[in-house]
């Protein structure tokens, strides 16, 4: 399983930083936006692949794990910071989980909603891998 980690470019301020996403920084055209909020910590989000979309993962505040399942292999990446993005290719199963308290997960996709595209059940999606 192939795991992308992008650094988006950043302007450090004593202020306050910047995190930049524009064209070219990351590999597909943002085509939806959505964030995850309010989450307990004893919560589980995700569960589902998806045949074409292809996302983006931040931790715009505080920290989560990304669970990613490719049907042979699992590997757990922890998010915590608002300049790095987990890419997640299609046909890839995600589930998120270990919410901090006030975290934040912010989704850039490839594509908008499509229910067809989704693959809901774990089972369906080792089916598909094959």
């Amino acid at each position: 399983m192939n795991i992308i980690l992008i650094d988006f470019p950043k302007v450090e301020n004593i202020l306050g930083n910047i995190a930049v996403i524009e064209n070219g920084t990351i590999p597909f055209e943002i085509k939806r936006v959505y964030y995850l909020y309010d989450i307990p910590s004893s919560s589980k989000r995700g569960g589902h692949s998806h045949k074409k979309l292809q996302q983006i993962l931040i931790a715009i505040s505080g920290s989560f794990d990304v669970v990613l399942k490719d049907g042979k292999t699992e590997t757990t990446i922890t998010l915590n910071k608002p300049d790095k993005g987990l890419l997640i290719e299609n046909n890839i199963w995600r589930e998120l989980e270990n919410f901090s308290s006030g975290a934040v997960c912010l989704v850039l996709a490839s594509e908008i909603f499509d229910e067809d595209d989704y693959l809901r059940d774990y089972n369906d999606f080792l089916k598909s891998k094959k």
